[in-house]
C-alpha cells in the first residue's frame, strides 16, 4: 500500500530532569505538558531526557508510544527518545548505534568528547495506508568539534544504507548552527538531505535562536535544533516554538516543528 504521507514533526531537547530551583522538572513539567498538546506533532523526537522524566512525558501524552535506549545502556543516562501517536503508526523495526569508532559498543566514545552520544532510529507503518518510513534522532557533541563532524560523517555512512524510496527525517540537537559549517554540509550537500526550514514556505519566528540557556531570547537565528528530510518532500510550514506561559520554560531549547508531506 502507498499514498501521500503528511506528518507534523517536532524535535525538542527537553533539558534533563532536575529538582533543582529555578526551572525544576516539577515546575517544568505541566508546561511541557501543555505545549506538546497545544502543537500536537504525530512525531516527536527528544534529546537529553532521562527515564523517569520520559515516563512522565508519556503518562502524560498517552495517545503516544516511545523508544528510546539510554546513553549508557538500559535506563541509564540520557536518551534520544521517539514518540509517535499509536493509533495512527506501527514500529516495525528500531535501533541504536553509538557516535564512536565502535558504534555498536554501548557507550562508547572515542573522538574526545567527555560525553556518551547516540543514535535512535525507528522504521514507522502507518496504519491506514502501509506505508513506512524512518526517523532518526541524534544529539552531537557540544564541545568537540572532531566528534561532530566525525558524528556527522558516520551517521551519513548509515543513512545511505537506507533503501531510496523509503521516506526519511533526520533530527535532533547538532551543537552547529543550520546554514553553514562542516557538519551541516555533510548532512546536507553530502548525503543529499534538505533542511525542512529552509524549503518550508511559512516560517514563525525564524530569526529565534533555538537555546536560550532560560535567558532572555536571542534573535540572532542560530538553529542548533534541525529537522532534515530525505527529498522530494513538501514544507508547507515551520516553526520554533517561543510561547511561554506564565513565565515558565519548559525547558532550555525551543522545540522546532514542520508540516511536511512526502508524494
Amino acid at each position: 500500500m502507498s499514498g501521500e504521507l503528511a506528518l507534523r514533526v517536532m524535535t525538542f531537547n527537553l533539558r534533563f530532569a532536575s529538582q533543582q530551583t529555578p526551572n525544576a522538572w516539577p515546575d517544568r513539567r505541566p508546561v511541557m505538558h501543555e505545549l506538546l498538546q497545544r502543537e500536537a506533532p504525530d512525531i516527536i523526537g527528544t534529546q537529553e531526557g532521562v527515564y523517569p522524566q520520559l515516563r512522565d512525558i508519556a503518562a502524560d501524552l498517552p495517545d503516544y508510544e516511545w523508544i528510546g535506549l539510554g546513553r549508557a545502556g538500559g535506563s541509564h543516562d540520557e536518551f534520544c527518545a521517539i514518540f509517535f501517536r499509536r493509533d495512527r503508526f506501527e514500529p516495525v523495526a528500531f535501533d541504536h548505534f553509538w557516535l564512536s569508532d565502535t558504534p555498536e559498543v554501548v557507550g562508547s566514545m572515542t573522538w574526545g568528547n567527555r560525553y556518551r552520544r547516540m543514535v535512535t532510529w525507528v522504521r514507522l507503518r502507518e496504519r491506514a495506508t502501509g506505508r513506512e518510513f524512518e526517523v532518526w534522532n541524534t544529539h552531537f557533541d557540544h564541545e568537540v568539534d572532531l566528534a561532530r563532524e566525525n558524528s556527522a560523517l558516520l551517521l551519513r555512512e548509515r543513512l545511505a544504507k537506507i533503501e531510496p524510496a523509503v521516506p526519511l527525517i533526520v533530527l535532533g540537537d547538532f551543537n552547529a548552527p543550520a546554514g553553514a559549517g562542516r557538519v551541516y554540509e555533510i548532512l546536507t550537500a553530502d548525503a543529499k538531505l534538505a533542511d525542512t526550514w529552509t524549503l518550508a514556505r511559512e516560517r514563525e519566528n525564524e530569526d529565534y535562536n533555538t537555546f536560550h540557556d532560560y535567558q532572555p531570547p536571542q534573535r540572532l537565528g542560530e538553529r542548533i535544533d534541525w529537522i532534515l528530510a530525505r527529498p522530494p518532500v513538501d514544507v508547507a510550514r515551520a516553526a520554533i516554538v517561543v510561547r511561554p506561559k506564565h513565565g515558565q520554560m519548559p525547558s532550555d531549547h525551543f522545540p522546532v516543528t514542520v508540516d511536511l508531506r512526502f508524494p
